[in-house]
């Protein structure tokens, strides 16, 4: 199990933006389980009207998105130091798809996401994966790209 203090030893996030609070589970190179709770007090909700029905209170998709990604990372950079490498530059989310909704989250309710890992590349990842709330899945994404990227390229910002 990784705690929250080692999760910001392997990740360059920070609150707000870092998105898991704990890993359960991990085999190297295979899977992940890691955790996510959605609280009322994320700056996502901040300024919302009193008296607004549950619905609104829903956890943004984008934000599930993130977590799962991040979930992800984490996996990838565990992986490649088990095999004794280091992905080279900043890891970058690169695409999604097949990702289909299933339901929402709300404040009081832990994601729990379950990556596994469908190709690993000295600077590429493919994963696949899905986000439950409990017993109920609410997220799956049948494939997601992540690739590492030279410092100097993205401080570069786009060309042409």
């Amino acid at each position: 199990m990784l705690e929250y203090a080692d999760l910001t030893a392997i990740l360059p996030h920070r609150h707000p933006i870092l998105q898991v609070d704990r890993v359960l589970e991990v085999e190297p190179g295979r899977r992940i389980v890691a955790t996510k709770a959605v609280t009322g007090t994320e700056p996502c909700f901040a300024g919302l009207a009193e008296g607004l029905p549950q619905s609104a209170y829903a956890y943004p998709a984008a934000l599930i998105v993130e977590s799962l990604g991040q979930a992800g990372a984490v996996l990838w950079l565990l992986s490649a130091r088990a095999a004794g490498e280091t992905p080279k530059g900043t890891l970058v989310f690169g695409a999604a798809r097949d990702f289909e909704f299933l339901g929402a989250a709300y404040p009081g309710d832990v994601l729990r996401h379950e990556v596994v890992v469908e190709s690993l590349k000295p600077n590429s990842a493919v994963m696949r994966g899905e986000t439950w709330v409990g017993e109920r899945r609410i997220a799956v994404v049948g494939s997601m790209l992540a690739v590492a990227r030279p410092d100097t390229e993205l401080a570069a910002g786009p060309t042409g």
